[in-house]
């Protein structure tokens, strides 16, 4: 005879779990106990939202589930930010929750609310458990369904009864490896013949062209095509900046200098594009054509409705279109001299002396090796860091644009340190974000994690300010106080260092880097750049198509 949390446990080892990220409660002791006797490791956390966010950047991170427990009720529903992190920005997660008895009902209705009804729309499948028989089946159907395309959430509902009952034992389902399909002859023959009539060509590369399973075969795509590419934000560094072809980054929807050569091309091939990102360019009537390589169907959308689809199994799909066009495209370089220009025009004023977003990614990217991991929060750095830090290794950016919720930024860079703690990882937060989900310093603190933590203070919801200034409101409601972020930082047992002059940003770094732990670096940030940059230099530049122009 076994129990169904048992059950649950070795269900979980069948699929390869390792740890699991949560706060129980006292619907979940049987499988806290069982977790105990087993090879999991369960990482005790301080908020139920950061649980969420480190198993969905497991899942960003490996291409496999990570896994969350929490309590019924309010735990259960402090998951949801999570889900949503996870469903838009397609990254396989389990969530198991608990709840009351369903075979009696001892306490009534105290702390129920039907979580798997709430978390339907914020998850690929919701279930509620109430057999332990059926244990095996349905975590074998829950982990299939979280990594088969499009990756999300999976939501697993064990009542507390149905975790402690006896049965008798049950065979687990041995997970087997699933092909995706490839695209068909026709699809590919099709978008050879738009690639090798087109007169200015462009690769975009997207969201789901960073899953770890494409990244080699979308970067030889690149080298055997020679044509430049862009990407979108949650597309950086999914082929290495060694190909002299990368063009920038869409961190704004339009009017930015990536934008000349959007406007410019008459064919954009995108790459593993998610409409969940914020659009990285605008489709209009007027505008290029546009081929859709993705392993679904493109959603169509008012900003989105591609010419042409092939559809399957990225990787070996663009092997077998490179196969078709490799050598014989006439103009796949005719954007290429526009890349200069662009690049130069991104990173003016780099060096300047003051704490500008421009200097600080600057100042970053010199301390961080190639495969050193940067996971951003939200907040208006993001475009900075979106259009100015150039990445070398695949998911080496960790930011979110889909979901583009704050609090996420610390919880992605610790589950980033504990997969690699031989590399060096850092958060960059707002203070706003980094408040949401700071208790996390002693989760970190407490794991012996090697990360350094820099918070950008400037007293505000900066973004959301800016944005109140840049449509004429007052300047109102978005302001607030701090605490001594050292001090703060010390209290947890890490370190903390104000950085009070520009120049001493690098060393203080990468001293903290060398020094190992959890450091904790206050910078202010400089935002007139914000209006300078984004608003009046973007503005002003000159349409791209004009009179006499290609």
């Amino acid at each position: 005879m076994t129990k169904g949390s048992d059950l649950l446990v070795a269900a979980l080892e069948n699929e390869g779990v390792d740890r699991i990220f949560g706060i129980p409660g006292e619907e979940n002791l049987d499988v806290v106990e069982s977790l105990r006797k087993s090879s999991i490791q369960l990482v005790l956390t301080r908020h139920e939202q950061a649980a969420a966010f480190m198993a969905a950047t497991y899942g960003r991170l490996t291409g496999k589930p990570g896994v969350c427990i929490t309590t019924l009720g309010p735990g259960a529903l402090n998951l949801s930010t999570g889900a949503g992190y996870a469903l838009l920005g397609a990254m396989p997660m389990i969530m198991i929750t608990g709840q009351k008895g369903i075979l009696s009902s001892r306490q009534a209705r105290f702390q129920i609310v039907d979580t798997v009804a709430a978390m339907k729309p914020l998850t690929k499948l919701s279930r509620q458990i109430v057999s332990p028989q059926m244990i095996p089946t349905l975590v074998r159907e829950a982990f299939r369904v979280a990594q088969e395309e499009r990756p999300g959430p999976v939501h697993l509902e064990l009542p507390e009864d149905i975790a402690a009952e006896e049965c008798e034992e049950v065979a687990l389902i041995p997970p087997h490896p699933v092909e995706l399909p490839l695209a068909g002859a026709e699809a590919l023959d099709r978008a050879a013949e738009m690639i090798l009539q087109a007169r200015r060509p462009l690769v975009m590369l997207g969201a789901a062209a960073s899953r770890p399973r494409s990244t080699s075969d979308l970067a030889q795509f690149v080298v055997r095509t020679r044509i430049p590419f862009f990407t979108t934000q949650m597309g950086k560094g999914t082929v290495p900046g060694g190909t002299e072809l990368y063009m920038g980054t869409a961190a704004l929807s339009e009017r930015d200098y990536v934008h000349e050569a959007i406007e410019r091309a008459d064919l954009i091939i995108t790459i593993g594009h998610d409409t969940a990102e914020k659009p990285p360019f605008i489709m209009g009537a007027d505008g290029p054509k546009v081929i859709h390589v993705g392993y679904q169907p493109a959603s169509v959308e008012q900003v989105y409705f591609p010419q042409a689809e092939v559809i399957g199994d990225i990787g070996p799909s663009l092997r077998l279109l490179a196969d078709r066009i490799e050598g014989r495209i006439p103009h796949a370089q005719a954007l290429l001299p526009l890349r200069e220009g662009i690049l130069a025009r991104i990173a003016a004023r780099a060096t300047e002396d003051r704490f500008t977003p421009q200097r600080l990614v600057h100042d970053i990217r010199e301390v961080m090796p190639a495969d050193g991991i940067l996971a951003l929060d939200n907040g208006m750095y993001k475009i900075w860091f979106a259009r100015n830090y150039r990445t070398r290794v695949a998911n080496t950016l960790l930011l979110d644009n889909a979901l583009a919720t704050m609090g996420a930024g610390l919880p992605s860079a610790m589950m980033a340190a504990m997969l690699h703690p031989g590399r060096r990882v850092m958060a960059v937060c707002g203070d706003g974000g980094f408040m949401m989900n700071s208790q996390e310093m002693e989760t970190a603190v407490r794991l012996g994690l090697n990360l350094v933590v820099l918070v950008i203070e400037d007293h505000a919801y900066g973004m959301i300010r800016w944005k109140q200034s840049v449509d004429q409101f007052p300047d109102f409601g978005m302001t607030f106080n701090n605490p001594d972020f050292v001090k703060y930082a010390e209290a947890y047992g890490a370190k903390g260092t104000r950085v009070s002059a520009i120049g001493e940003l690098r060393p203080t770094l990468e001293k903290a880097f060398t020094e190992g732990g959890v450091h904790l670096v206050v910078v202010p940030i400089d935002y007139s750049e914000n209006q300078r940059v984004l608003v009046e230099e973007l503005r002003d530049r000159l349409p791209v198509l004009g009179e006499g122009q290609p």
